[in-house]
């Protein structure tokens, strides 16, 4: 479990694919590692993934077909930045909300604009999954624990101060690139109906056979957001 306050940026030292799926080495830039062991979570873009080698400078781990089927991960390519944090303990200061690091869907950067000293971005989220996403509720997007503005719909807005801008990759976001995201505990845990939303989601399949949610025009470049929730994970399969 994590609480959605990220920790270090890191970077992406290496992708291997191995016997169908990948290995993946992040550098943790000034994220320490001294009290991580073999077999400890580490938050990656919102994803929790489990360590399995300690090379001084980073880890590895292990990224399953499951995985690249339900998360961006399998998009990252060398060099790309990502946020991290370590896993909770109960000595741990819960600064954001109870983030799993489970995948349910993906969604897309719709549009953003500067908001005073903030950032205002609008993201739309599969219409099946959007109905867990409510007004003063909270999100996790790549791993970032936020709280959600305003909902319309499918899409919804989030307000992101300079701090967040400065020590996340938000600031590489733009409209029609790629993130993570996930819905916390919105309203208790009650949904919002959406006219219109399907009972159950569907998927199309994407490059390599990855599946990937039909959230819009497929010809429509997007940028992908992990979503998933506390009190009900939904994840979404091919009808």
């Amino acid at each position: 479990m994590f609480t959605g306050i990220i920790q270090a940026v890191g970077e992406v030292a290496a992708m291997q694919p191995s016997g169908g799926d990948l290995r993946l080495r992040v550098r943790t830039g000034k994220l320490p590692l001294e009290d991580v062991a073999l077999g400890d979570s580490i938050c990656t873009n919102g994803v929790c993934l489990t360590v399995i080698e300690l090379p001084g400078d980073g880890y590895w781990a292990d990224v399953s077909v499951e995985t690249l089927n339900f998360t961006t991960l399998g998009d990252l390519k060398t060099g790309a930045r990502v946020n991290l944090e370590k896993a909770l303990t109960p000595q741990s200061r819960l600064g954001g909300h109870i983030v799993s690091g489970h995948v349910d869907g993906v969604g897309e950067v719709v549009s953003l604009h500067e908001d005073a000293r903030s950032t205002r971005f609008v993201l739309r989220a599969p219409a099946e999954l959007a109905r867990y996403i409510a007004h003063k509720g909270s999100i996790c997007v790549d791993g970032t624990s936020l709280t959600v503005n305003a909902v319309t719909g499918a899409e919804f807005e989030l307000n992101i101060i300079p701090q967040t801008m400065a020590e996340t990759v938000f600031g590489e976001y733009r409209p029609g690139r790629i993130p993570p995201r996930q819905p916390g505990q919105p309203g208790g845990g009650r949904h919002r109906p959406i006219p219109g939303a399907p009972a159950a989601g569907r998927c199309r399949r994407g490059p390599q056979g990855r599946r990937r949610p039909l959230t819009g025009d497929p010809g429509q470049a997007r940028l992908y957001a992990h979503l998933s929730g506390q009190r009900t994970r939904l994840w979404i399969s091919t009808a």
